[in-house]
């Protein structure tokens, strides 16, 4: 099939129309508005599959286009106030703002909707000469001299369940460039095939998840606070797990409710989803939401990992950009400026290479860029904290990474050194027997919703006669192996309602409806068995977020 395709090329392909590849596009130009620039995105249009908290760090905003204001960007509800609290299941404690790390404040920081702050960064784009094809799924890398990466194949179209050509089938095109920028978000496709082909991640410690789910609530204006936001720990995850919640008062009326869960939890019993909607029902979040209606769901994977996780960035023909990478500060909740900064880099150092004559080489300068500018000086002072969470829970972990992030912003040192993450996420997951039940209330319909009453609320959409996109490795695996081991945890760590398990016994059948996936990547991550791989289906398909 790849004989018949079509080949079309460009200076410089971007793989994703996010913070960082938007950045990517809209640098290039400023450098050289000769350059030819593509933008390839999944979604059914830019920001379709945008879903981020978000409290923006405007840095790499005011790199990229400082006049953003007068240019209407959406980012326009500055943060008023910044709780951070501790809860019980019945109270909380509110920390004292004066004991956080200077690095802590959001001062300067605007609650956005990060699917149309990327609405509007293509529309700059465009505006600069960059083409923009949403709806085209970018299936397959293309190969050059040497190994390099030449180009992507984009737009491939009907084929039927079984991967054979179906009556109406495209073959998709080979978008060739000097340079593949991947910026894919948290576990791209693409990005995952590079890192273990060209062995970008030896040398680095494991890449760390967590799950993020977000709804968007239409509340009581008495009640509503533009600006304010709120982080919280503790219940109801407790010693399960490491996470917490987030509460988002944006314009409109509207509030930003989700929920993070560290997916280096052991107890395969877990169910993140449903700490999610029992969170919700705590009184703080049930006098908020009082009277009020869910409009939006959603959910991603985020990258955890850190400073001591980022892989080589550069590799033969291309670069990682921002989450593909893994650029989010843990501690501040926030990864889009850094996104944004990597774009810029990556930007400036394609550019510079192409005006020298090079093509398909490697990007050296670019991750050094990255290492030691604004990206590294952000997450360099802050890469303790998920180490010490993780090893020692919500207490100790909290002191003792309080005390090094102090130590790094007043003496540039950190008593600690570099921690080691370990093991990732799927080898943490510990055998069912060793580890309790968890009994969940059911969802009441007013506060709590059930996994496929919200998935409706995602605009979720796949046609089903494509291929499923979620490949195990093994289909035996789930049965033989996940089920008497670890209680098959697919069924809970979804967000979705993608897996399940139907019968028992020896009619104990593993059933995928790749229909409902949401595209968070939790399952590619999460699995102990390392059994399940994501691919990217059809362009166009998947959520359909209006302003998440």
């Amino acid at each position: 099939m790849a004989g018949e395709r079509e080949a079309m090329d460009y200076d410089v392909v971007i793989v994703g129309a996010g913070p960082s590849g938007l950045s990517a596009a809209i640098r290039l130009k400023q450098i050289d508005p000769d350059l030819s620039v593509v933008v390839l995105e999944k979604g059914s249009e830019v920001g379709a599959h945008i879903l981020s908290g978000a409290v923006l760090d405007t840095s790499g905003l005011d790199a990229l286009l400082p006049d953003w204001k007068a240019l209407g960007a959406p980012v326009t509800v500055p943060v008023t106030r910044d709780d951070f609290c501790i809860l019980g299941e019945a109270g909380r404690i509110r920390i004292p703002n004066l004991v956080m790390p200077p690095l802590m404040d959001t001062h300067g920081c605007y609650v956005v909707s990060m699917a149309n702050v990327c609405r509007w960064l293509a529309e700059q784009a465009e505006g600069l000469g960059v083409e923009i094809f949403p709806g085209m799924s970018c299936s397959e890398l293309v190969f050059g001299d040497d190994d390099r990466i030449a180009g992507v194949v984009a737009g491939e179209f009907g084929l039927n369940p079984d991967r054979s050509p179906g009556p109406n089938y495209e073959p998709g095109m080979e978008v060739r460039g000097k340079y593949v920028l991947l910026a894919e978000g948290v576990r791209g496709s693409l990005s995952k095939q590079v890192i273990a082909r060209f062995g970008l991640a030896q040398g680095h410690e494991p890449q760390k998840f967590g799950l993020g789910m977000k709804e968007i609530w239409e509340i009581d204006p008495a009640r509503h606070r533009p600006g304010h936001i709120t982080h919280t720990m503790g219940w109801p995850l407790g010693g399960n797990a490491g996470g917490g919640g987030f509460i988002y008062h944006i314009d409109n009326n509207q509030v930003f409710v989700g929920f993070v869960v560290h997916l280096d939890y052991a107890n395969p019993w877990l169910y993140p989803y449903m700490e999610f909607q029992r969170f919700k029902h705590h009184p703080m979040l049930a006098e908020l939401l009082k009277g009020g209606r869910r409009v939006a769901y959603g959910a991603r994977a985020i990258s955890e990992g850190g400073w001591q996780a980022l892989p080589d960035l550069a590799f033969p023909g291309g670069a990682l950009l921002g989450c593909s990478a893994g650029m989010v500060n843990v501690p501040r909740i926030k990864g889009n400026h850094n996104a944004m900064l990597s774009g810029i880099a990556a930007a400036e150092a394609a550019a510079a290479a192409i005006a020298a004559g090079r093509a398909g080489d490697t990007l050296v300068e670019y991750d050094a860029a990255v290492r030691e500018g604004p990206v590294g000086r952000d997450l360099k002072p802050v890469r303790n904290v998920k180490p010490l969470w993780s090893k020692l829970g919500l207490i100790a972990g909290m002191g003792l990474g309080g005390f090094d992030m102090w130590a790094n912003t007043l003496l540039r040192f950190s008593p600690f050194g570099t921690l080691k993450h370990g093991k990732n996420d799927a080898q943490k997951t510990g055998k069912a027997a060793d580890y309790p039940k968890i009994d969940y209330p059911k969802p009441d319909g007013v506060l709590s919703f059930d996994r496929l009453t919200n998935v409706a609320f995602s605009g979720t959409n796949h046609d089903e006669n494509q291929p499923a996109h979620l490949v195990l490795t093994d289909p035996d695996i789930p049965i033989r192996v996940n089920l008497p081991l670890y209680g098959e945890p697919a069924q809970r760590y979804c967000p979705a309602g993608v897996y399940e398990v139907v019968g028992e016994g020896a009619d104990a059948q593993f059933r995928i409806n790749f229909q409902n996936c949401v595209h968070c990547k939790t399952c590619d991550i999460k699995d102990p068995s390392q059994n399940i791989t994501w691919t990217t289906p059809q362009g166009g398909d998947g959520p359909n977020y209006p302003n998440m």
